[in-house]
């Protein structure tokens, strides 16, 4: 449940946006400053995740749980009635900084609670249930915002609703009852670095469809926020059903094999999506996207979580937050030029076609070199 609150916490105010837009479209640069709304959270997760996991290692990582969801609801719901521009940006600040002490704790606790093998199986269930609170998140934020653009705020009071949830079963975890703990605490593996490049990729790919595909939808196909928010959700939904099934791939293939199988399933569903003219059919290549990220996603944490110790578990899940997170902040940013130049729709076919490009290179290289 507390992952549920973390990854795909900032989409549900994603199918709100043109609304927000439109209301405050005396603000000069409101359009920049709407999608910043969205992606300010994982700017702050950037900067502040590898600081705050040393603060979370210092307080303790329920302590830190319960004050971090408090932040979550009361900067989340911000929105419900604030009036400036300004406003909304620092709240977002905060908000960021309450996911990335969330998402941290969480990571580092699933470490702490199972050995490898466990790991693998409770890392897919994790992994759904942030799929989940996509689905809730996108979908309820979709629904809400045909009534008005501010009731997807709401939803982020849920944070309260978890509170004591986290009082009442999360425990920390003494260092002596750790099992399988069998490597130098004082070695930090350079094999993170690469798995937290890898993490800020997939999360620049991957942050398109929650930051951009509502516009696809309700400005080029007519939807209403109800519909947009629906084929996200299930999106989101097939992104559950890939994290579960991670748990079957790692008993036959390894950590990379992993990434360009999901990879290559991300890039059929961008390319599915800049193809289909008919907006029923989001519905499948939205969801071909999701599948695909749900396994990539598992399969990183996975990953980062085989190199860590008890020592060094939370300092590696705050630079693993920052990474991804980061993706997210860059995603709009990147992408926007390109978006500006050749337009939505045929935006997520030239990046399907990139993708695929670099997957060719990825196998060329690894067969050959």
């Amino acid at each position: 449940m507390l992952s549920m609150t973390t990854l795909m916490s900032n989409v549900a105010i994603v199918t709100t946006l043109p609304r927000l837009q439109n209301y405050f479209n005396s603000v000069e640069n409101i359009e920049f400053y709407s999608r910043l709304i969205v992606t300010l959270p994982s700017f702050t997760i950037a900067i502040f995740a590898p600081f705050l996991g040393f603060i979370i290692s210092k307080v303790g990582k329920k302590k830190s749980a319960l004050f971090a969801l408090t932040l979550f609801a009361l900067t989340g719901s911000a929105g419900l009635y604030l009036d400036k521009i300004e406003y909304f940006l620092i709240s977002r600040a905060l908000f960021g900084i309450a996911v990335a002490t969330l998402m941290i704790v969480t990571t580092s606790l699933v470490g702490d609670y199972f050995d490898e093998e466990q790991r693998h199986k409770f890392m897919g269930y994790q992994s759904a249930f942030m799929a989940v609170g996509g689905v809730f998140f996108v979908f309820g934020g979709g629904f809400l915002s045909d009534i008005s653009w501010r009731l997807p705020f709401g939803i982020y009071l849920i944070g309260f609703l978890l509170l004591p949830m986290a009082l009442f079963f999360l425990y920390e975890v003494p260092k002596s009852v750790e099992i399988n703990e069998n490597k130098n605490i004082n070695y930090f593996p350079k094999k993170l670095f690469f798995i937290y490049f890898l993490a800020f990729f997939y999360m620049l790919i991957f942050f398109v469809l929650p930051t951009q595909m509502p516009f696809l939808l309700i400005d080029h196909f007519g939807a209403s926020g109800k519909m947009a928010g629906s084929i996200i959700a299930l999106a989101f939904l097939s992104n559950a059903v890939g994290a579960i099934t991670f748990t079957k791939l790692k008993k036959r293939f390894t950590f990379p094999t992993i990434y360009i199988l999901g990879l290559t399933i991300v890039a059929f569903g961008f390319t599915g999506v800049g193809l289909v003219n008919d907006i029923h059919l989001f519905y499948i290549t939205a969801s071909i996207l999701g599948f695909g990220g749900g396994v990539m996603m598992t399969n990183m944490v996975s990953w980062m979580l085989s190199f860590t110790t008890y020592e060094l578990r939370v300092k590696a899940s705050g630079y693993m937050t920052g990474s991804l997170f980061l993706g997210q902040f860059f995603s709009p940013i990147a992408f926007h030029p390109l978006l500006s130049f050749v337009g939505v729709q045929n935006f997520f076919e030239i990046v399907g076609s990139i993708l695929f490009i670099i997957i060719g290179l990825t196998l060329f290289i690894k067969r050959f070199f």
